[in-house]
Order: structure tokens, then C-alpha cells, then sequence
């Protein structure tokens, strides 16, 4: 309110200033002469105008930039929100990785931009007799340290996600076969060093098969997941703890 009051009064100075200006410039031109009541008027009209006017203009634009600085805060929280609940339609709320469609859709879109890589489909071994010895708080411990395993290797071109169950994939942008062979005995390994602890104080160790694929540029998506589960299913079928790529 003060910097209105401020701004006001500099207002009708300026317009004051203006005033003696003029008339002084036009009046004696004219034949007239500026003095007396004349004077007063070219000095308290502008002041008794402009001030007030001046006053009602700067609130009305302080509302304004206050009306659209809220707008914009509200407009920011709302993107925000949506930006967070649109983040978490994507998410596993178990695992932390991506849902089977946010994974799914997330291989369709690297597909159509000629991305290359390797696919894993990875499935943890024996998980329902981990349930039915250890129970599901155990099992569901079980699946989140493998998802927090799989986002460590997540990045802009890179994902995971939780296809269903046990199951998983993983999503290596630009890595070569052999590459691919390494990166799938590193998850291997690292899930074979997950020790969980049952409520009856027992150690809970786990282990996965990987079925894995290299996929060219232009792959198609279903087909390449399909042959990495056809792979899964061989690795499993094989003894399960390995990688059939």
C-alpha cells in the first residue's frame, strides 16, 4: 500500500511538472499570462486528478499481477499434481519400477526411435514356495529388492518393469550381445546376493533365470518379448540361477 501511495504522488508531481509545462509553453504564446488563479489551477488540478487516479490505477494492476502470480502458482501445483499422479499410474507401488503397460509402452516408443539393446525377462525361481514356507511379507520383500536391483540400471533409455508376478524386465539401450550376456549374469549375481530375513529369524536366499534378446534397430516389441520369454522358459526348464540368451 505505501508504494502505491509512493508511485501515486510521484504520479501527480510528474503531472504537475507537465502542467507548468504546458502553460507556460502555450499560455504565454497565446497573449495570456500564467499568475494567480490560473497558476493554482495548473497546479492543483493535476495534483487533485491524477493522484487519485493514479491511486486506483495501481491498486487495480497490484490485484492483477496478484490475481495472475496466484494463477500461476495454482496452474504449477496443478501440472505438478498431474505430473505426480501421471508418474505414479507409471509405477509399481511395490517394486518401484514401471507397471507391465508403462514398461510396454515405454519399449514401443524406444522401438519407433531405432533404439537397439538388449531385452531381459527375468523371473525369480521358486516364488511361491518362498509364500507358501515364508509367507507374502517375505515374497513381497523379495520382489522389491529385485526392483530396487533393476533401478539401479534405469536411466533416460534404460527402464524396468514389473511385467507380472515374479516377472520382470529390464531394457538396455545401445548395449552389444556380448555386452548383454555380461549385464544379465550382473543381475544374476545380484539377486543371488539378496539375503532375506523370514519372521522366524531364518535366511531367505532367492535366485532368477533370465531369459534375454538382443534387439536390432526397428525391432518389434511383442516379437522380441516373446523370444526373451521363450528363453526364460528354456533357462528355467534348465535348472533355473542361469541366463539362456
Amino acid at each position: 500500500m505505501r508504494r502505491i501511495v509512493q508511485k501515486s504522488i510521484l504520479t501527480g508531481l510528474l503531472s504537475v511538472v507537465a502542467s507548468l509545462g504546458l502553460s507556460f509553453s502555450i499560455v504565454p504564446f497565446l497573449g495570456g499570462q500564467v499568475a494567480g488563479a490560473g497558476l493554482f489551477m495548473t497546479i492543483f488540478c493535476p495534483l487533485a486528478i491524477s493522484i487519485p487516479a493514479s491511486a486506483l490505477h495501481f491498486t487495480q494492476s497490484e490485484k492483477v499481477r496478484r490475481a495472475e502470480a496466484a494463477t500461476k502458482e495454482a496452474l504449477q501445483k496443478l501440472e505438478d499434481a498431474y505430473e505426480a499422479l501421471h508418474l505414479q499410474s507409471r509405477t509399481d507401488g511395490l517394486t518401484g519400477v514401471l507397471t507391465r503397460s508403462a514398461f510396454l509402452e515405454d519399449l514401443n516408443v524406444a522401438s519407433q526411435k531405432g533404439a537397439s539393446g538388449a531385452l531381459l525377462f527375468l523371473d525369480l525361481d521358486h516364488f511361491k514356495t518362498i509364500n507358501d514356507s515364508y509367507g507374502h511379507a517375505t515374497g513381497d520383500e523379495a520382489l522389491r529388492r529385485t526392483g530396487q536391483i533393476l533401478a539401479r540400471y534405469q536411466s533416460q533409455s534404460d527402464f524396468s518393469g514389473r511385467l507380472g508376478g515374479e516377472e520382470f524386465g529390464l531394457f538396455q539401450n545401445g548395449l552389444t550381445f556380448d555386452a548383454m550376456l555380461a549385464r544379465c549374469e550382473e543381475v544374476r549375481e545380484d539377486v543371488a546376493r539378496i539375503v532375506l530375513q523370514a519372521p522366524s529369524g531364518s535366511q531367505v536366499r532367492i535366485s532368477a533365470s533370465i531369459g534375454a534378446l538382443y534387439c536390432p534397430p526397428g525391432f518389434d516389441p511383442s516379437e522380441c518379448l516373446k523370444a526373451a520369454d521363450d528363453n526364460l522358459y528354456r533357462a528355467k526348464a534348465l535348472g533355473r540361477n542361469r541366463v539362456v540368451a
